[in-house]
């Protein structure tokens, strides 16, 4: 009973930490009521248990209890909202003070760096967790497109890799634990790589692929291993397939045409090695079962809820490409349209304040809809804790 006292008391004091009256009203009760619920979920030892991203998926009850806490205890449905948000910065993004603002703003829950010195990148990483700290408001994610073929493009500084149409299976291991360590030092948490497309689309995806179908599952596999390994969120990209289309989602949209079959075996492997992200992409898929009848599968419902997370059983995060591509920028609403579609994480959206609230109005007349929201913001917290971001 020691050990579970000192233990309820470890996490109010991280949770009341900001010193909010009204997060002072309701922890006191709520810690009650853990007290209950811990003792029957047994497996209490010295201290807290320390959790690995290896914890995310499995069914864990004393997890499940620390993110419905740390949930309850976001004071605003924006606030909430605010997590699936994630924010551009980097040298090829929105300037370094803009992104700072969304931050102070509490209107993201994440950050994509693209663009810039490894120097850079660390130390824009270190202001804005001094943000956070400064706010009490949960830790980002933090990302980077590190993938083998564009590593030194993406991050000044860092060693050329291979392209992913040469690496073997011998040296995959390797290349994705030397990137994760790489990454990692700098301070991000989160990588959008591999790329699991065919390699047909030479204008935009080429050598950036493994390979055929074998060779993709082949490699994809052992460098998400590596890569959440070191405690980074590895993302398989860009469902349901970019490799066979013609042309650049940056600059339109793009179609898959014919059968899909092989892309969903792709993509359905990871998912059963444990993929703790998959991004989708902008991609019209022309017709048969999968057909998104003209949408990009980022804002079908089809794609991201019924086939990815229904039909493939994908309990992870499910982040869009970025939404200032031309193959979405130009709809109406798109970013809320990829909220509505089943998306956890929107990737770059044009103006953060104005999805949030657009989300938070339609939470209000709509209660499945909040309802979603509030389990992908769910997934976001419970990620995080595994990160071992939300110190316990």
């Amino acid at each position: 009973m020691k050990k579970l006292i000192i233990f309820i008391l470890t996490l109010n004091l991280y949770l009341l930490s900001c010193g909010k009256e009204e997060r002072r009203t309701t922890g006191d009760s709520d810690s009650t009521k853990k007290k209950d619920k811990i003792e029957s979920a047994g497996d209490i030892s010295d201290k807290p248990k320390e959790y690995s991203l290896n914890d995310f998926l499995k069914k864990d009850r004393l997890l499940d209890e620390l993110t419905e806490k740390i949930f309850r205890n976001l004071v605003s449905d924006e606030e909430k909202v605010a997590q699936m948000v994630v924010t551009f910065g980097g040298k090829s993004g929105k300037p370094d003070a803009y992104v700072k603002k969304v931050i102070k703003e509490k209107k993201a829950g994440g950050v994509i760096l693209l663009g810039g010195t490894r120097e850079y990148m660390k130390e824009m990483i270190s202001s804005l967790n001094k943000i956070i700290d400064s706010l009490c408001y949960l830790p980002l994610l933090h990302m980077t497109d590190a993938e083998p073929s564009l590593l030194s493009k993406k991050i000044g500084g860092l060693p050329d890799f291979k392209s992913a149409s040469a690496i073997t299976k011998s040296e995959i291991s390797g290349i994705a634990e030397n990137i994760s360590l790489l990454i990692k030092e700098i301070g991000f948490n989160m990588n959008l790589a591999p790329v699991c497309d065919f390699p047909d689309n030479k204008e935009i995806i080429g050598k950036r692929s493994f390979g055929n179908k074998t060779r993709i599952i082949e490699l994809a596999v052992p460098f998400i291993r590596e890569t959440q390994k070191e405690n980074i969120i590895a993302t398989a990209k860009h469902f349901p397939g970019h490799g066979k289309v013609k042309g650049d989602s940056h600059k339109g949209l793009v179609y898959l045409e014919n059968n899909i079959d092989e892309e969903i075996q792709v993509f359905k492997s990871v998912i059963n090695e444990g993929v703790m992200s998959i991004m989708v992409g902008h991609i019209a898929v022309k017709e048969g079962k999968y057909s998104t009848e003209g949408l990009p599968a980022t804002l079908s419902k089809k794609i991201v809820t019924d086939v990815l997370k229904g039909e493939l059983e994908f309990k992870g995060l499910v982040i869009t490409d970025a939404m200032n591509m031309e193959a979405v920028s130009k709809r109406t609403k798109p970013s809320l349209n990829a909220v509505i579609a089943g998306n956890d994480l929107i990737l770059a959206p044009s103006d953060e304040g104005m999805l949030i609230s657009s989300v938070v109005e339609k939470m209000e007349t709509d209660e499945t809809f909040k309802q979603n929201i509030y389990k992908s913001v769910k997934k976001i917290i419970r990620i995080k804790i595994c990160l071992g971001l939300i110190k316990i």
